[in-house]
């Protein structure tokens, strides 16, 4: 028996993993038994401190096309893929018996999953005893163009024990993007963002100390802003040395082509297990939007430049980023604006600026998830 049994999909970037595992990092350290159900591709040396990883047969999508599931080659699945993958995934639930089923997004997000999503609650509901079922959503959800979705989700959701909302609402309440969430009652926490404890000082490694660090996640969409901060990076001469960081899914062919590009004061290398630590020393970030990334620089206190991935009716970076501009705590550059004149001339400004105003927001959310998860696993002993 474990305690919680948390299912998980990626489908185009690696945020909604990386979220995952920031959470189960949490869960380990108040002593609790996880299993990660992951169901997108595999992600290379993935830390979940001891937690049990149960890899999926993966599905992925295309850029920006999120109704349309593929295998791991590109294909799209069939039913028959979608049957064998539901009873593995029931299987597994069932072999467990965990005490607690922890969903992220559903029923929020992840529609297009609920041909396995189905069968696990219904196979959640049957057991005896019952566990828990808690959503794990983070703070902005992307703008439903069918205005009914919101009543589905609110059904859907009004069956679960409990709807965990990562964000701060003081900042950015959950009520925001979905408005129906007074109807949730008791069943809402907003816990705060979810993010990793600072990183100790070990006192080593000085990179990143005084740089410009761009990123842009796990890099299936962010190679416009990686090259267009390397032809900026020369109209900023004398200023601080730039760090560009490509993800792991670019292939190695095509990083190889953009390492190439590297010159002095311009290191262009593989994303960093340290990336925390090299935010906390650097002088300023570029970066895309993606809940993690933001929600680390927050954290990190640094000067920020954020470009949001705005393409094919994604609206959750959008509104992130202006809501967080609003507040002095970021700098926005849309994605239409994106050439670098534009980027090397707000980099220049946001560095000749102010000090970055206020406190960052609620930054406990992890541990807030975990307590609260470790209460509802195991009410009798805690």
């Amino acid at each position: 028996m474990v305690d919680v049994f948390f299912w998980v999909q990626h489908l185009l970037g690696i945020g909604h993993l990386t979220r995952a595992a920031t959470l189960v990092r949490a869960m380990r350290r108040h002593g609790l038994e996880v299993t990660l159900a992951s169901g997108g591709l595999p992600v290379p040396a993935l830390d979940l401190a001891g937690g049990e990883l149960l890899q999926l047969e993966p599905v992925q999508c295309g850029t920006g096309d999120f109704s349309t599931l593929l295998n791991a080659g590109g294909e799209p699945v069939d039913d028959a893929f979608k049957a064998r993958r539901a009873r593995a995934l029931v299987d597994a639930f069932r072999a467990r018996r965990p005490r607690l089923l922890l969903l992220e997004m559903f029923p929020f997000g992840r529609r297009q999953m609920r041909f396995e999503l189905e069968p696990l609650l219904d196979a959640a509901q049957a057991a005896v005893p019952r566990p828990p079922i808690v959503s794990s959503v983070r703070d902005i959800l992307v703008q439903k163009r069918k205005p009914e979705r919101e009543a589905e989700m609110l059904a859907r959701a009004l069956t679960f024990d409990a709807v965990l909302a990562h964000g701060d609402p003081a900042l950015v309440p959950f009520g925001a993007t979905f408005p129906a969430s007074d109807r949730l009652g008791e069943r809402l926490v907003e816990t705060g963002y979810v993010v990793d404890p600072a990183p100790p000082d070990e006192g080593g490694s000085t990179d990143g100390a005084g740089e410009i660090i761009v990123s842009a996640g796990g890099g299936r969409v962010g190679e416009r802003l990686l090259e267009t901060a390397i032809e900026a990076s020369a109209l900023v001469p004398g200023g601080p040395p730039w760090r560009v960081l490509v993800g792991w899914q670019v292939p190695e062919a095509d990083f190889a082509v953009i390492a190439r590009r590297a010159r002095p004061r311009l290191v262009i290398e593989r994303a960093r297990r340290d990336f925390r630590a090299l935010l906390g020393r650097c002088a300023l970030s570029v970066s895309q939007g993606g809940y993690n990334t933001v929600v680390e620089v927050l954290a990190a206190g640094c000067h920020a430049v954020v470009v949001p991935y705005a393409e094919d009716g994604e609206t959750e970076q959008t509104q992130r980023c202006s809501l967080l501009a609003e507040r002095g705590l970021l700098q926005p550059l849309a994605a239409r604006e994106l050439d670098p004149s534009n980027l090397a001339r707000l980099v220049a400004g946001v560095l000749a600026g102010p000090a970055r105003p206020g406190p960052p927001p609620r930054m406990d959310g992890a541990d807030v998830t975990a307590r609260l998860l470790g209460r509802l696993a195991r009410p009798t002993e805690r």
